[in-house]
Order: C-alpha cells, then structure tokens, then sequence
C-alpha cells in the first residue's frame, strides 16, 4: 500500500464505499465510524492524510482536531466532508491549520484526486522535512527532485526570513539522501570585504598578516557537495569577476596561491535584493547575474502563503516543547491573531515569537500577549475594523516594531542586531534611515 489515510465518517452509505475505493486505488485504510475510536488510532499511528465527516455521533470533527493540534504528536493533514450547513465551520478549520474539505453530496473522483494531491507529495519526503502546506510550497517541493537530479545553478529569491536556506538544504537532501555529502552556507553579507575572498576561495600561510597557517575557502569545504551563498546580491562588484571566474572554471586560486584547485559543488544562490534591477544600476555584473539564474525559484513572503502559519507554528511549538520538557499549544484567540498579523519578518519572526513565549509565558497555551509581546497592539489593530489602514502603512509599522525589537535585543549594536535579523548591515542601515530610526549607542561593533 502506498500510504495511510484514517477514515472518520459514520454513515456506512458514505465510509463502505469510500473506504472501498481508496483500497482499490492502493492506499490502507482505517475506517471509524467515531471521533473517540479515531483519536485513539491518530495518537498511535502515523497516517498520510486523515478525512473526517465535521458530524460524528459522539464529538465533531473540530473537537477531534483542536485535541489532536494541541498534542505533541505527529498530525497528517486534514480533509473533512461537510454539508452545506456546516461550510462556515469548514471554514474556520482551515484558518485553524486544515488542509481543505469537499461538500457533500462530493464527487468520488474529485475527492480521490486531491486524496492523490495530499498523500503522494509526501510520500518521498519525511514530514519533518516538508516545506509547507500552502499551494507555493507544495509547488515549490514538487519541483524540486527533479533540480536535484542536475548540477546547474539555483537562484532563490524573497524576503528576509521566508525560508530561502532550507529550501537550499531540502534541495540538497534530495540529492544526497545517504547524508555523505557537505552542505556549506556562508552569508556574503556578513563577511567584511577586506575577507571575503579568503572565506570563499581559501589563503596559504604567509598570504596576508594574521595568515599564520593556509586555509581552505567554503568552495573547497563544499567540494562534492552544496555551496549556498546567501545574501549574493551584497557582494562588492571586484569580487564578483573572481565569483564568476571560479563558477566557469570550476575551480579556485587560493589569496596568495598559484595554482588553481579543482572544485565539483552545486551552487546556490540567494537573495531579497531585485538584482535585475542591480544590474539595471551598475550594483551587480549582468554576466554573473545570468551564471547563476539559470533555475530560479521564488518564495512568496509568509504574509501570501498564510496556509503555512499554523503548520509552521505546530512545528515550532513541538521542536520548542521537546527541548523544554513541555507540550505547547496556542489559543484560539491566539491563532486568529496570528493568522491576521502581517509577519514583516517572516518564518524568522513566527519562530523568534513563539521562542520568547516559551520562554516568558506561565501557561503552556499561548495567548496572543505571550505570542506578540510589543507587537500586541499592531497584531490586534489588524483584527479590529474601526483601525483598519493601508496595508503599506501598516507593514512598515509592524517593520519598524520588528526592526525596533532586534535593537533592543542587540542593546543598540547595529551589527548585532543585523545578524539577529539575517540581513547584512548595510541593509538594515538603509531601513534604519527609510523608518526613521536611530541608533543610540554610536554603534558598530
């Protein structure tokens, strides 16, 4: 069988069939006919996708599903069967983090068409390694074994925090399922310029002062395996002729060296910056540009894939627990802020709020205040018409929180809190000054 879908409808005239028809098409299948005996059978086994009627004769559909999202347990996504008269409730279980439902009376071969869609993405990928339930990522993670199977230049674009690494690590995963292989990342904006030729291609003794014994650059590190450069669009334009130089050659010339050295990496690249634009500008050379836009793959801020914020928050929230000994859960009330607040920090920020709530919340269900910290009133200011504003106006706000936050954190080092942020500190100079926030610490360390 190719995979495991729970079953949970209480009418034979619909689980009979239903249950038929997905053994015929090769899935196993655990029919039951209550919420109570379902519960037990998806706290015990891992199942591929679970389809459950919103009507059950002892506890509904969302009772079933708002218990198992606040256990610490593995949740396979969720297709419920509805009647017309429970579309609203459907409804509101997306928002809580459901997959999508089918209204009855259904077509079979629609439903097994996204019982098909839901189950076979994920059956050559574990869950913990699975990109997202939004329609984005789930194209974006169709795509990418067939891009493991080359070695050409990836390009990944968006915004800060969105998640660009890990796409980069799941890319190299599926090419390296035996783990032997080395996965390099470097952020090209956080190197000082005076060392970024040393960091990439590596120096021999003697080469420079402070060179006390050779070193080997991040292309070698990689060597057989993954380079990811992150933040490409910050590396000085000198440096950019030697970058296109070692990806043409496939190979490096140390600081101080002669002789070039052989490398086989796959290269990926990353940024927020509009390059095209850059090379538009004189920023960034049109040749390199092209070198490394041969596949490009771009990741939608979390704000337009907002599918991926519950999923993303239960998998916080059970890696967090583990390591603190605790089962963490969010509200409703939470949950609905969180769906309704903008994320101007992306995946980076969901996981910064929900770390600190850990941390500072008393309670192991988190309400909105433990979630959002300063960021409250911007979070609730989003669910209140009375307040509502241009949407520009309001992400800069929530960018100014934000950006206001890691400050604070960094105790006004402008470096510090550009590492906090994952952007280089020339960026969030740029921001500082387009926000109209200063420094008070004379910082640069």
């Amino acid at each position: 069988m190719s995979a495991g879908v729970c079953l949970i409808e209480d009418d034979p005239f619909v689980g009979n069939p239903l249950s038929e028809r997905l053994e015929m098409d090769g899935y196993a299948c655990d029919w039951f006919q209550t919420g109570a005996e379902a519960l037990a059978a998806l706290r015990k086994d891992r199942y591929q996708l679970a389809i459950s009627d919103i009507r059950l004769p002892d506890i509904s559909g969302e009772e079933l599903f708002v218990t198992l999202r606040q256990e610490d347990i593995h949740l396979p996504p969720f297709l419920f069967i509805t009647g017309h008269g429970t579309i609203d409730q459907a409804v509101r279980l997306l928002k809580l983090g459901a997959q999508d439902y089918i209204t009855k009376p259904f077509d079979i071969s629609a439903l097994m068409a996204k019982v098909r869609s839901l189950c076979d993405s994920r059956l050559t990928i574990a869950d913990t390694q699975s990109l997202g339930v939004s329609s984005a990522m789930r194209t974006i993670e169709a795509l990418l074994p067939r891009l493991a199977t080359s070695r050409s230049p990836v390009l990944i674009t968006g915004e800060s925090g969105v998640g660009k690494e890990e796409v980069a690590r799941h890319l190299h995963r599926l090419s390296d399922p035996a783990g032997n292989k080395p996965f390099v990342a470097v952020n090209c904006g956080a190197i000082p310029e005076n060392l970024i030729e040393s960091e990439l291609f590596g120096h021999e003794k003697g080469s420079f002062t402070g060179a006390v014994k050779s070193r080997s650059g991040v292309f070698e590190q990689a060597d057989g395996g993954t380079l990811f450069l992150d933040e490409i669009g910050e590396m000085p334009l000198p440096m950019q002729v030697k970058l296109l130089r070692a990806i043409q050659d496939n190979a490096v010339v140390p600081v101080g060296g002669e002789a070039p050295r052989p490398v086989d990496i796959r290269l990926v690249c990353a940024t927020h910056r509009d390059l095209k634009a850059m090379v538009e500008s004189g920023e960034f050379r049109e040749d390199l540009f092209y070198r490394i836009h041969v596949i490009h793959l771009p990741i939608p801020p979390l704000r337009e894939r907002r599918d991926d914020i519950l999923w993303l928050a239960e998998r916080f929230l059970a890696e967090i627990g583990r390591r603190e000994r605790r089962v963490l859960s969010i509200s409703a009330r939470a949950a609905d802020a969180m769906m309704n607040y903008p994320w101007p920090g992306n995946i980076r920020e969901l996981r910064h709020c929900l770390e600190r709530a850990a941390v500072l919340s008393t309670s192991d269900c988190f309400e909105p205040p433990a979630i959002f910290g300063g960021a409250m009133a911007l979070a609730e200011a989003a669910n209140n018409p009375a307040n509502r504003q241009p949407l520009g106006d309001y992400l800069e706000a929530c960018e100014r929180d934000y950006i206001g936050r890691a400050l604070n954190e960094a105790g006004g080092k402008i470096t510090r809190a550009a590492v906090l942020l994952g952007i280089s500190r020339k960026n969030l100079w740029q921001k500082m000054r387009r926000l109209g926030i200063s420094s008070t610490s004379g910082d640069d360390a």
